[in-house]
């Protein structure tokens, strides 16, 4: 059951910019993501936006993030990991930590849900594997 009152959509998306910042500038994932992303303004819109429905309930999200991971070329569970490593250190950034928990455990699902539909878009051939990670 969400709680309405674990966070604010200012907490949010202060952990969606710093989260973003730190992704961008990261020598493993910044070159993924700005290859991909034109508009940062509206991506980190769209991913507040995002991280409000999972967090606070408020159905603003209505996109299909499984669709824009699966058409990106080579991504590994490596990428995958790295992505969780840079959100469970902001995330123990933020001074809401009620918030942080929440969205570390929500972050692993996503990641681990992401990974395998990946898998199995790339390669429905193959039996996917979990993110030892997450």
């Amino acid at each position: 059951m969400l709680d309405l009152n674990l966070c604010t959509d200012e907490e949010i998306a202060r952990l969606v910019s710093a989260f973003y910042a730190r992704v961008r500038r990261d020598d493993k994932l910044g070159p993924i993501f700005e290859a991909h992303v034109d508009d940062w303004d509206s991506h980190l819109s769209k991913l507040t936006d995002f991280w409000s429905s999972i967090l606070r309930g408020t159905r603003r999200y209505g996109g299909t993030p499984m669709t824009r991971h699966a058409a990106l070329p080579d991504l590994d569970e490596t990428l995958f990991a790295r992505w969780l490593e840079l959100f469970d250190l902001t995330a123990g950034e933020q001074q809401n930590q009620a918030m942080a928990a929440r969205a570390r455990v929500m972050a692993r699902r996503i990641a681990q849900s992401l990974w395998l539909g990946y898998q199995m878009q790339r390669h429905p051939d193959r039996l996917a594997r979990e993110l030892p990670c997450a």
